[in-house]
């Protein structure tokens, strides 16, 4: 990993592409320390504590890379843009008309991306306006967090906070045309790598000696399960016939189609976190006893919300693996092109035994992700250890870190396959 980065840095075109995303990472976390206008900052210091103790607001916390704490112009993150990608996927499901906008190929998918920024910023500027009210309500010793609480200061904190998502949902974009690798996981992943010094603070001051001795070799045993299991693939051997194009004749040869234990990567995990975390946000806004409770209930410590994020990491998985590997199609290409499964006919056989093994691979990999996302929390919970690196922050991490790798690794032999062909 660490030769494939310095490599990288020694091509000038991949270090531009390095050093904007490095830019652009940069503006992210300066924006998460200016405050929005019209919000009191020693209020807000003074609330800051409260919120980083709730177990749902600190999660969310940590996804906005402690901008929430602060309420600063990117306190909401990229969370509306990541839920509103969520809607959209599961509409194009029940929706025909979605559906067909999807079949239609690079047109139709920005038309889908479209309507998923316009629901970002209505996603944006909802829950810009709840935590508006829920800040102030939670204003310790009288001291508003908003200074005037006038429609009109409202009105300005709501459009800089909705304005701030839709900052990072362009960066994102940038990041990813211009730079390497999706730039919204890039996003979240330095979202959650900003908390490393305050978590590795909390771990050394732990009174239980055991669990900091215990720790490192944990999440060092983790991230080995994730790394071993992310780069596990299953090899169906293809076989191409010769063929004539032309006037020339083109010779077989034998090749494999790789299909990964995970193909979902990291989207599932955070699909089912950004799930998980509406309906306490939910409760801790309306701020009742009743919705306070069903909040406490579906923390990300408890095992109700264990539970809820395994079962739908587990759906997701599925849902995502269908949306990027489609059987039919790959069994079309390669029937087109001469290839054939040894001992498997081409066409509609070829596209059942892919969908056959596929569904074989997706399980274990549905169940890994599901593991390791729950492991941590389970054990931190028996042992009464706290940490702020959950089982889906380690998930998260280790996964962009391993597609970032393989972006930048893309990028370094298709340099050299042009300098070979120069």
């Amino acid at each position: 990993m660490i030769a494939t980065v310095a490599k990288a840095f020694s091509v000038p075109e991949i270090r531009r592409k390095l050093l904007f995303v490095a830019a652009m990472l940069a503006l992210y976390r300066l924006g998460a320390y200016i405050p929005a206008p019209g919000i009191d900052i020693d209020a807000v210091k003074a609330l800051e504590d409260q919120l980083t103790g709730s177990d749902i607001l600190g999660f969310l916390n940590l996804f906005s890379g402690g901008s929430l704490s602060r309420l600063s112009l990117f306190a909401l993150g990229i969370m509306p843009y990541i839920t509103a990608s969520i809607i959209l996927q599961l509409l194009t499901v029940v929706v025909p008309s979605l559906e067909r906008l999807q079949k239609e190929g690079e047109v139709g998918q920005q038309k889908i991306t479209q309507y998923t920024r316009y629901l970002t910023v209505g996603l944006a500027a909802m829950q810009s306006f709840a935590y508006v009210f829920l800040f102030n309500s939670l204003s310790a010793g009288g001291e508003s967090v908003v200074s005037n609480m006038t429609p009109g200061n409202v009105f300005l904190i709501v459009i800089c906070l909705t304005a701030g998502t839709t900052l990072l949902m362009w960066i994102g974009e940038l990041i990813t045309q211009r730079g390497i690798g999706n730039g919204i996981s890039l996003l979240i992943f330095a979202s959650i790598v900003s908390g490393v010094l305050p978590g590795i603070q909390t771990w050394w001051n732990n009174p239980d000696q055991v669990f900091v001795v215990l720790l490192p070799f944990i999440i060092l045993g983790v991230i080995v399960a994730i790394v071993y299991v992310q780069e596990g693939q299953r090899r169906i051997p293809v076989q191409y016939a010769k063929r004539v194009v032309g006037r020339k004749m083109t010779s077989g040869g034998s090749t494999y189609l790789p299909l990964r234990v995970n193909m979902a990567g990291v989207i599932p995990v955070i699909f089912a976190a950004s799930i998980m975390a509406m309906p306490p946000t939910i409760g801790q806004l309306i701020n009742t006893p009743a919705a306070l409770d069903f909040a406490a209930f579906l923390s990300p410590s408890s095992w109700a919300y264990v539970v809820g994020e395994v079962f739908f990491i587990i759906i997701f998985t599925y849902f995502y693996t269908a949306v990027t590997f489609n059987p039919v199609d790959q069994a079309d290409n390669l029937k087109k092109y001469g290839g054939f499964i040894p001992g498997v006919r081409p066409g509609r056989p070829t596209a059942e035994y892919l969908d056959r093994v596929l569904s074989r691979l997706t399980f274990p990999g549905a169940l890994y992700l599901g593991a390791v996302a729950a492991f941590p929390t389970i054990l931190f919970n028996q042992i009464g250890g706290g940490f702020f690196f959950g089982g889906t922050s380690i998930l998260i991490v280790v996964g962009v870190a391993l597609d970032t790798v393989k972006q930048l690794e893309s990028q370094l032999m298709m340099r050299n396959y042009e300098g070979f062909l120069r």
